[in-house]
Formats: C-alpha cells, sequence, structure tokens
C-alpha cells in the first residue's frame, strides 16, 4: 500500500471535465467556468492544480499567447493554454455539458 496523500484531486478532475467538452482554454477561462458550474474555489487553486496536472500529465500546455494591453502590471499578458494530457480520464460531468451548450461556448481547436 503506498504512503503519503492519493494522487487523485476532485478540483482537478473537475477541470479535466471542464477541459474535455471546450478542448482547449486559458487558467482565468477555466477559472470562470468552474465557478459557475462547481463550488466556490480560489483562482490560485485552479493555477495550482493546473501545474499539478502538468506534472502528472493529465494536462499539456497547448498553446503560448502574449496579449497587448493596458494592465495594471504592465502592458503585456501572457495566456498559457491548457489541453487534455495522456493521463486524463474525463467521465463526461453531465453539469458541465449542459452549461458549456447552454452558454454556447465555442470549442478550440
Amino acid at each position: 500500500m503506498k504512503k503519503g496523500r492519493p494522487v487523485r484531486s476532485e478540483i482537478r478532475q473537475n477541470i479535466i471535465e471542464i477541459l474535455h467538452f471546450i478542448k482547449k482554454a486559458y487558467g482565468y477561462e477555466i477559472y470562470k467556468i468552474y465557478v459557475a458550474i462547481f463550488p466556490k474555489v480560489t483562482l490560485r487553486s485552479i493555477y495550482y492544480h493546473l501545474k499539478k496536472g502538468l506534472q502528472l500529465e493529465e494536462f499539456q500546455i497547448n498553446k503560448v499567447e502574449k496579449e497587448k494591453g493596458d494592465y495594471s502590471w504592465g502592458g503585456e499578458a501572457e495566456k498559457i493554454y491548457y489541453a487534455l494530457g495522456a493521463n486524463a480520464k474525463p467521465t463526461g460531468n453531465d453539469r458541465v455539458k449542459e452549461y458549456v451548450e447552454s452558454k454556447q461556448i465555442q470549442q478550440r481547436e
């Protein structure tokens, strides 16, 4: 029997379900969808689980975009787009599917 905390996470599994239906998204976009469907979670927690999911190969980085604008931290924002990785096991959550269809969120290829 393994020692320590289990690798499985409910938050990370919910992120997998979201990415299963929208194919790819950046962190804040995932956060907005997450809090609309599931119990409240912090943005920091979403980014933690995205980073952990990269290590476990549940997520992969699809692309990185630099977006120019007038932000409080400077003139540029970096958007890291995530997609499902090799170890992701989506179950096809009905709540996520209904939300994506009702809001007509576009799938990105």
